[in-house]
């Protein structure tokens, strides 16, 4: 378990794969973000900019935050975040891409006698089905940990 303590300004690590579906695609933007270059594979392909089928920002965001919580919330104190700055789509994330994960850690600061503060800037690339990676996705996450001597889980 990492507590407060055990984040230090610096601190990088690389994480996860996530194997972007069209059918997950599909399902996420019909259900949250039903724009038609996110839904409708031939439209996407015959009009849009991109290409074909894109996934939705937001969905983006959110198997960016899967891939978060397994690599680096789920072993830390984590008391859940402040929010989220600077988020920002750089390309489209197609069906067939594969998603990792950088994290680092900007600043660390004590908040309470029970937790503390942990800047962490997350980006995401895609692993084309091409072999080419490009950086899809990034932000900076304000996250409370509980600190080592504190009580774990107040508020």
């Amino acid at each position: 378990m990492q507590f407060f303590e055990d984040f230090a300004v610096g601190d990088t690590d690389e994480f996860g794969e996530y194997d972007v579906t069209l059918s997950e695609v599909l399902e996420f933007a019909e259900r949250y973000d039903p724009q038609w270059f996110h839904t409708d594979p031939e439209r996407a392909e015959a009009e849009s900019m991109y290409g074909g089928i894109i996934a939705s920002g937001w969905h983006t965001a959110s198997m960016t935050m899967r891939l978060f919580v397994d690599g680096v919330l789920s072993d830390a104190a984590s008391l859940g975040a402040k929010g989220v700055e600077e988020l920002r789509w750089w390309k489209p994330v197609y069906p067939g891409d594969t998603l990792v994960v950088e994290s680092e850690v900007l600043e660390t600061t004590v908040e309470t006698d029970d937790r503390g503060l942990v800047e962490i800037r997350t980006r995401t690339f895609a692993e084309r089905e091409s072999g080419e990676v490009e950086l899809v996705c990034s932000f900076v996450s304000d996250v409370m940990v509980a600190r080592r001597d504190g009580t774990w889980g107040s508020p």
